[in-house]
């Protein structure tokens, strides 16, 4: 079944770049210059991953994404020209699932697209296991409902920050580098010079630790990775 990709950004000469290697590849590809533009054609149309420019008129991919994550769990993908870490991290604080700095190849772009719809296929894919609900400590992970609660509260991850936990507690005691959550979460090999994995880790610790820089749940194995025992 074709794909349905849409581009917000409000530069046209990039979003027909985006345009013609995602149509090379076989996607149906919409495209919006704003995130109100954006909103207004979801309700619409049905798209399947989103490419969303965090700086544009109107309203901004920040805000874009939070309205679209108030209603649907879409896979998106930021794209920033500053290229900060904290541009990095308010996306995928919001709900971004990764996020791309500007200047970038075209060819980056659509691994990215598709390492998401390879993600996204793998977790809708029904697995064979009797582990359906992981319990550490007050920590609970409810595998088949995607839910997690701590010390009774449930905590709303995004379907990225989920899998990475999910990960972590599924092999308590093993001992994860930024590169194998990378391949394991997004089935897809790491990209040079990209931390998104760590800002994920980041955004987890703050919803689920009672203190973020002491955590409980997950440990930082300094040097090699992460782990939860």
């Amino acid at each position: 079944m074709t794909k349905n990709v849409l581009i917000v950004d409000d530069d046209p000469e990039i979003r027909e770049i985006i345009h013609i290697y995602l149509r090379n590849e076989g996607f149906r590809v919409l495209e919006a210059e704003e995130g109100g533009h954006a909103i207004a054609l979801l309700r619409g149309e049905p798209v399947d991953l989103i490419i969303l420019d965090v700086m544009m008129p109107g309203m901004d991919g920040i805000r874009a994404c939070l309205k679209i994550r108030e209603e649907s769990k879409i896979p998106i993908i930021m794209l920033s020209a500053k290229g900060e870490e904290i541009d990095k991290i308010a996306g995928l604080t919001t709900g971004a699932d990764d996020y791309v700095t500007k200047p970038f190849h075209p060819l980056e772009l659509i691994a990215r697209v598709k390492a998401q719809f390879r993600r996204q296929m793998y977790n809708d894919t029904p697995q064979s296991s009797n582990d359906a609900v992981i319990r550490i400590h007050d920590l609970t992970i409810n595998k088949d409902r995607h839910m997690v609660t701590v010390r009774g509260e449930e905590i709303a991850l995004t379907p990225i920050e989920f899998s990475i936990l999910e990960l972590l507690a599924s092999h308590r005691g093993h001992v994860f580098s930024v590169d194998k959550i990378y391949q394991n979460v997004w089935n897809e090999e790491k990209f040079l010079s990209d931390n998104t994995v760590m800002v994920h880790i980041r955004n987890i610790r703050e919803k689920i630790e009672e203190n973020s820089q002491k955590p409980h749940y997950i440990k930082t194995v300094r040097g090699i990775g992460y782990k939860m025992d």
